[in-house]
């Protein structure tokens, strides 16, 4: 136990070393690293809470034509677009719909990639500056122990802060690509029901045609039956002979 606080300390103390020798440039590095962190952890866990990487396709296709098995997150979606009575409002509910789900990770997504590319280039400016500090070290010391340090903290500015700017870029370069196709699958889980809705709202508007034609057939029938029939008249027939008994 002992020896694992020395060793803790021991890399603190490196740490804290290597932090003072950076410079400046490390502050601003440390402010990306956590606007990238908390914007990569935001995206991720939100795009995880969409249930649409955990929830079955099979199942939410279910769910299109039978509202009383949806629960979750994908059943409120499709609560919210069924709202729609024509394909038109349909349509306009999954824009309303893609314009509030999609435009915040796309935001964090564009800003987390300024960041990846900010970070080597402000480890560059270091570089830069650490260099500056050298060659002005070297112009007005006298080669003494005092003109020596001032090079070598100079040096290690200079590489210091390039490595640190690479270190932190590298890794998230890489979780925000995968970050990206995450968003790209949440996109196209969007375009795919909101295709299966549309067929779904077809579907149903052709069935309520066809029995609303069925219904307008029989009430045609029978109104022809009881116009054409000899028996005790319907209600059609009483009606018709009352209107000409009232023009008449």
């Amino acid at each position: 136990m002992e020896s694992m606080i020395e060793n803790c300390n021991v890399l603190w103390s490196k740490a804290t070393e290597i932090w003072s020798a950076g410079g400046w440039a490390m502050w601003a590095i440390a402010i990306i690293a956590m606007v990238m962190f908390a914007l990569g952890s935001h995206v991720w866990l939100a795009l995880r809470e969409k249930e649409f990487l955990s929830v079955p396709e099979s199942t939410w296709r279910e769910w299109i034509d039978r509202p009383e098995l949806r629960q979750g997150v994908i059943g409120e979606l499709l609560d919210f677009v069924s709202g729609g009575k024509t394909v038109k409002q349909t349509s306009a509910y999954f824009k309303q719909l893609r314009m509030n789900e999609t435009t915040p990770f796309a935001r964090d997504l564009r800003v987390m990639k300024i960041c990846v590319s900010a970070a080597p280039l402000v480890g560059l400016l270091g570089t830069v500056t650490g260099m500056l500090s050298t060659f002005g070290a070297l112009s007005s010391g006298s080669g003494g122990d005092q003109t020596m340090g001032l090079v070598a903290q100079g040096i290690s500015e200079a590489l210091i802060t390039t490595e640190t700017g690479l270190v932190i870029a590298l890794p998230v370069l890489f979780f925000q690509y995968k970050l990206g196709r995450d968003f790209e699958r949440y996109q196209a889980f969007l375009a795919q029901m909101e295709t299966l809705c549309s067929q779904s709202q077809h579907r149903r508007i052709s069935r309520e045609g066809q029995i609303r034609h069925i219904a307008r057939e029989e009430i045609r029938q029978r109104i022809a039956r009881e116009m054409n029939s000899d028996s005790e008249p319907g209600p059609v027939r009483r009606l018709a002979r009352q209107a000409s008994l009232e023009r008449s």
